[in-house]
This record gives C-alpha cells, sequence and structure tokens, in this order.
C-alpha cells in the first residue's frame, strides 16, 4: 500500500512513508479508546470519529478501500483530490475508456491510458498492454493526480492545459477537439459546478 499527502501550499501530492502514519494512527486509535473507557463509554457506543477528525492531522489518502467504479464515484473522487479542470480530466477519462469499455480500462484499471512514470512518484504497480496498470481504479486517478501535479501545476487557464494536452499528452492530432466535444455532449462543466 502506498500513502500519499496533499500540501495545499504546493498543491502536490507527495508520497509519505508508511511506518510513521500507521504508528499515529495506532497511538490516535488507542488514546480515544482510553479516552473512551475512562468516560465510562464503553456500556454505551459513543462515535469517537468526531474527536479523530477534529485532531489536527495531514490529510493523508489510502488507498484501502475501494467503492465499485461509477462515473459519480470518479466525479466525487476528483473533486475530492481538487484536480484542476476536472472537467476536462473527466472528458480524458470518458475518451481514453471509450466511455469505459476499453481492455486497457477493464483490464489495467487505467482510466486515462497514461504510461507507467519513470522519474516521477507514481501509484502504477507495472506495465501491461503497453500501459501503466493498477490494482483499482483509485490509484489510477491517483495516479493522474500527481501526474497533474508534477507537470501541470502551474497551467493556470483551461486554454494552457489544453495546448498541453494537445502536444504533450497523446499522439492524435485531434485529441483536444475529441475532448471539447465530449465536454459539450456531456454538459461536463455543469457537472462540477456546486
Amino acid at each position: 500500500m502506498r500513502l500519499f499527502a496533499y500540501n495545499d501550499k504546493k498543491m502536490q501530492y507527495y508520497q509519505v512513508r508508511l511506518l510513521p502514519i500507521v504508528l499515529i494512527d495506532c497511538v490516535v486509535t488507542a488514546l480515544i479508546g482510553m479516552l473512551a473507557y475512562n468516560y465510562g463509554y464503553t456500556s454505551g457506543y459513543k462515535d469517537s470519529t468526531e474527536d479523530y477528525n477534529n485532531l489536527d492531522f495531514t490529510e493523508v489518502v489510502v488507498s484501502n478501500k475501494v467503492e465499485e467504479f461509477s462515473q459519480e464515484a470518479l466525479v466525487d473522487l476528483l473533486k475530492q483530490l481538487n484536480v484542476k479542470h476536472p472537467h476536462i480530466v473527466l472528458a480524458q477519462a470518458i475518451l481514453e475508456t471509450g466511455t469505459f469499455n476499453s481492455d486497457i480500462f477493464r483490464q489495467n484499471h487505467n482510466l486515462f491510458g497514461m504510461k507507467q512514470a519513470k522519474i516521477r512518484v507514481c501509484t502504477a504497480k507495472g506495465t501491461n498492454l503497453g500501459h501503466a496498470y493498477y490494482d483499482n481504479w483509485v490509484e489510477s486517478v491517483y495516479d493522474y493526480a500527481l501526474y497533474q501535479s508534477s507537470y501541470l501545476r502551474d497551467l493556470k487557464s483551461e486554454k494552457a492545459y489544453f495546448n498541453y494536452l494537445g502536444s504533450n499528452y497523446a499522439e492524435d492530432p485531434n485529441y483536444v477537439k475529441s475532448l471539447k466535444r465530449v465536454i459539450r455532449k456531456n454538459d461536463l462543466k455543469e457537472v462540477f459546478k456546486d
């Protein structure tokens, strides 16, 4: 299992060592358990997640429990990860997977046609069918978020993002036109409006 923390100031993810997080989690769990016992909550269950959630820890993303894939779950995760231009990223997932039906998605859990990274931190487990493969679809989204924070973090406008994708992401010269068509057809900008 790999753990990643999000740095709000730099707007990027970084890999964290597992041992300190596990130790902190064990200590916090033990402290909450001792407090619950000392305050007499053992006879009647009290939801201790409130106490745990109020502690001042860095947000850590853990790929432990993964729900079944759906476009709605993907949208929720893109929002949760605060991915830049999420409507474009969702359009990439739809386009790259043939609306979530490609072999690369079904076998590799790869939503974005990503290749395995050689330089940056990634969540890919290896290469299959010429593309990165993951244990689950969530790891694919984490990997895209890591890709975005490594290479696209300085791109502020939608136009700059499209320009980067058109010249660096795909071999198809009509890639950006196809993305824009998917965004329009599926009204993806509306999906991310709050």
